[in-house]
């Protein structure tokens, strides 16, 4: 296939995945166009990127999901391609082909991929005829043939979105008696989220991991893996820690893994950056989706192999054959940092941020879009930011990343930084007892916080933004590291006493 060049890309996404993006486009002297929302016009990707275009309101489906809006900032900024980034429209078929038919470099798989795989039961069923394991279920829906297989598998089964994801769509079921209505309630929440509102069964898996393989394919044929991505930890079906290599995986399986990602991929005759996810039970793994698109936790694959992912997407649009990795080195750990209330069930926070503290050293990385001042709303998700810290082995990764999280404050918006240093600081972390239920079993009790420690830690955040300023009065001298917040734990209000 003729190599076809990218020399202005258009990034249909925001924030921090779209400064991610728009670097590794520097790198390779690709120019960039943001798009951007009436409540993102002032965001940090918009004044990064060489040119921007104004997209529509606030409200993501009049703006980072119309399709038409997005094609028309294509063609209008002439761009020759368009990255999806993660999210919004990254696994729709109908946005790839649109931009397909529009002339448009889709930086990711062709739409008819993107349709197969992002329709779980199709998935399924291409998943076992590639001789892949999948977990034991059925597509039948109807209330009959959900009783026989509840009857065949035993409880609890688990029912699923065919067309979704994020835990949307789903339901665990304990008893017969709750069948019925768990198949109805499942199918209307689909039905509103995804527009679809088919649903299927499997058998559930008490305390699983969630371990998945990272892939590049090209357009020649060619297909690589880069190792595991560990998953397991989870709020609401949803990763906020990761790690690679999974640890404690015998050589065996991550072999098998791979190779059933391989396999799989070969059959859906993938091309670009994809994620095949597995639910593992003991050195037993089954199949779970694809992602068909980057995935937030592609850092840590990234510090292991030594490449820019985002860079072999690119590279892989323009025609070229995939990049042949070398070995994996060391241990590399994401904390995905929310604008949530741990302690009220992960609640989504807002605010604007008064005061941001990163930290930095060897093996620490932030990816972020935030900067004092910017405003945290309730339009779009709420990740604030990515702390990656890598070492020689796990018990390095593991000790930078509590040094980093010492270092580290958010003053404004609640997340769930701290939340977040006391899951890696566990005993349970520290010996990779990890599954699904790792959030659920280690937080069952949460602290209380009283009225007087909340209020104290305000205080002290509103003192430490004045710090640089009496360090001036006195002279220029440095202010203390030891600011009041600092030593009132400040972010740390979730951290066990």
């Amino acid at each position: 296939m003729p190599e076809r060049q990218i020399r202005k890309l258009l990034i249909a996404n925001r924030g921090e995945i779209a400064l991610r993006i728009i670097r590794s486009a520097r790198v390779m002297g690709i120019r960039t166009v943001a798009v951007y929302s009436e409540a993102d016009a002032r965001s940090a990707h918009v004044a990064a990127a060489d040119e921007s275009r104004l997209i529509g309101a606030a409200e993501a489906a009049k703006s980072y999901l119309n399709i038409d809006a997005i094609i028309g900032a294509a063609r209008d900024s002439g761009a020759d391609a368009v990255h999806p980034g993660y999210g919004f429209l990254s696994e729709r078929a109908e946005f790839a082909r649109a931009a397909e038919e529009a002339g448009i470099i889709f930086v990711g798989p062709p739409g008819q991929v993107l349709a197969q795989l992002g329709d779980k039961i199709a998935a399924r069923k291409l998943a076992a005829a590639a001789r892949v394991p999948v977990v034991p279920g059925v597509e039948a829906i109807e209330p009959s043939a959900a009783r026989d297989f509840a009857a065949r598998i035993g409880l609890p089964i688990l029912v699923k979105a065919a067309a979704g994801g994020g835990g949307r769509g789903m339901r665990v079921v304990e008893s017969v008696e709750d069948l019925d209505a768990a198949l109805k309630a499942a199918s209307r929440e689909a039905g509103a989220a995804f527009g679809d509102g088919r649903v299927f069964l499997e058998r559930y898996l008490a305390r699983p991991r969630h371990i998945e393989v990272q892939i590049l394919g090209d357009r020649h044929g060619n297909l690589v893996a880069l190792g595991e991505r560990e998953c397991s930890i989870q709020r609401r079906h949803q990763k906020v820690i990761e790690e690679s290599p999974a640890p404690g995986l015998s050589e065996s399986t991550r072999a098998a893994m791979i190779d059933a990602a391989l396999r799989l991929a070969r059959a859906a005759q993938y091309v670009n950056a994809g994620t095949v996810e597995f639910l593992v039970d003991g050195e037993q793994f089954y199949f779970l989706e694809v992602n068909t698109r980057l995935q937030v936790e592609h850092p840590i694959t990234e510090i292991r192999f030594g490449c820019d992912l985002v860079a072999e997407q690119l590279k892989i649009a323009m025609g070229q054959k995939v990049w042949a990795p070398g070995a994996p080195r060391g241990c590399a750990i994401e904390c995905r940092v929310y604008a949530e209330d741990a302690r009220q069930g992960f609640r989504p926070a807002t605010g604007a941020v008064v005061d941001l503290r990163l930290p930095a050293g060897p093996g620490v990385r932030f990816d972020t879009h935030l900067v004092a001042g910017a405003e945290i709303g309730a339009f779009y998700d709420g990740l604030l930011g990515k702390l990656i810290c890598s070492g020689a082995d796990r018990e390095q990764a593991r000790g930078r990343m509590l040094a980093a999280f010492d270092e580290f404050a958010i003053l404004g918006v609640t997340n769930t930084a701290g939340f977040l240093r006391d899951a890696v600081a566990s005993e349970r972390f520290a010996r990779a007892d990890l599954s699904t239920r790792f959030i659920d079993e280690l937080f069952s009790d949460p602290p209380h916080h009283d009225r007087a420690e909340s209020d104290a830690a305000l205080i002290a955040a509103a003192l430490a933004t004045q710090a640089p300023a009496r360090g001036a009065e006195n002279g220029g001298r440095t202010a203390s590291t030891r600011s009041p917040w600092t030593e009132l734990g400040g972010f740390e209000l979730w951290r066990r006493q």
